[in-house]
């Protein structure tokens, strides 16, 4: 009789398999944490598909894909790990050069987004038609959804060092914050409609996403208020880090149980922590440990996520086609980042020019990861193909627009300040 995996079972897996590559990738690559992980969960990987071949006996393939398809991918990432990632990442824009790039903001995370969606969802559809996979177009736009949000952590760590002006650096975390709160809005309501959950129309998927979107920021309000105020209350940094973690899990929880966005309503929280509590509601020590605490979480569940996206190599290495999808989607999501980055600094320029390097560092600097591949996994249909792709682009984004971007940020800002002399 198999025996089947506990939710704690997978966990346990899941984390001794980080814990033993990250350590491996420690003493002997040297890769960031991402690079690494993504890199060695698919060499595992290709090394169980090369067992397979020469002992056919072994079995390997269908266990791992057994062990993967155990996972309830959907629960674990859109009800847990998400809200997490998101208070985490929040935690650290500094919402005083975030107000100075208000408007970029605003529109490069709602726009710019849905302008992003619909691109890629397009070119999407062409690409798996042409190549016979017969991906719907809703399907296709699921995947413009979930690749559109940025992650800005390897480019916030570069522009530190390069000169960057403030505003433009929050400009880029605030954006990639907010697009990941508005993509999983926008990835949640085609996602219902491509599953047969609902009728799908503009004004109805508009009111959907001013419904969910809203009432997320202003749950994140209440529940980034109240904690603030209990914060501000007391001096112990147990009982503060316990509030945190409350507003993370209980928030989302009720987040789900009113029908509004728990992502955004978790950024918008974690602002709220991470600016007004941080300043003037902790002591140092406090600080200390609520920060180093939330950036261990965002690391493990980086982690987890990244290793996973490299395990999924064994169920992509079966048709190669998939690659070429995940190939040819690379260009169309530079194209539609290109695209959605350039229609709002157009339309802003005469009233806010954030220099000549903004284009550039958020077009190259639009890197995509934890939560594109969250989304992905959490897909209950055309599974395989959509997650070839994101596997391919965010590996893509991680290794070489992650290893590249800080030359060429350095190089921009150096053409883009005048010369004395």
């Amino acid at each position: 009789m198999p025996y089947a995996l506990s939710p704690f079972d997978a966990a346990a897996i899941l984390i001794v398999l980080a814990a033993c590559l990250g350590y491996v990738n420690h003493r002997l690559f040297k890769l960031p944490a991402s690079v690494g992980l993504t890199f060695m969960g698919a060499v595992a990987s290709l090394c169980v598909l090369a067992v397979d071949k020469i002992l056919p006996g072994s079995h390997l393939t269908p266990l791992v894909l057994g062990f993967l398809d155990d996972i309830d991918f959907h629960q674990t990432l859109m009800n847990g790990m998400i809200s997490f990632l998101l208070f985490a990442g929040a935690l650290h824009v500094n919402w005083t050069y975030m107000k100075a790039g208000f408007w970029p903001i605003l529109l490069l995370s709602t726009i710019g987004v849905l302008v992003s969606t619909a691109i890629v969802g397009a070119g999407f559809f062409a690409i798996t038609s042409l190549l016979g996979l017969s991906v719907p177009l809703l399907w296709c736009l699921v995947f413009g959804a979930l690749i559109s949000p940025t992650d800005p952590v390897a480019v916030m760590a570069v522009m530190k060092h390069a000169c960057v002006p403030p505003t433009l650096q929050a400009t880029v975390a605030g954006e990639s914050l907010f697009n990941d709160g508005v993509g999983v809005v926008v990835f949640g309501i085609l996602l219902v409609a491509a599953t047969g959950g609902g009728d799908f129309s503009l004004p109805h998927a508009s009111v959907e996403f001013l419904k969910e979107a809203g009432g997320g920021i202003a749950l994140g309000l209440l529940t980034g208020g109240v904690a603030y105020f209990a914060m501000r209350s007391i001096d112990e940094y147990n009982v503060e880090v316990m509030i945190s973690l409350a507003v993370v899990m209980g928030g989302y929880s009720l987040a789900n149980g009113l029908g509004v966005s728990g992502p955004v309503a978790m950024a918008v929280a974690g602002l709220i922590i991470g600016n007004a509590a941080v300043a003037d509601a902790m002591s140092d020590t406090t600080r200390d440990y609520l920060l180093k605490f939330w950036a261990l979480i965002d690391e493990i569940l980086n982690a987890v996520l990244f290793l996973l996206i490299g395990l999924e190599v064994i169920a992509i290495a079966a048709d190669w086609r998939l690659m070429v999808v995940g190939l040819a989607a690379i260009p169309l999501v530079l194209l539609a980042r290109g695209i959605s980055v350039a229609v709002p600094l157009t339309v802003l320029r005469p009233f806010q020019f954030l220099g000549k390097i903004a284009m550039p560092t958020l077009v190259w600097g639009g890197l995509r990861g934890g939560i594109s591949i969250a989304l992905a996994l959490s897909l209950p249909g055309h599974r395989t193909v959509i997650l070839a792709a994101t596997y391919v682009v965010v590996l893509f984004a991680v290794i070489f627009q992650g290893g590249t971007i800080g030359k060429l940020i350095l190089k921009w800002t150096r053409a883009d300040t005048p010369s004395h002399g």
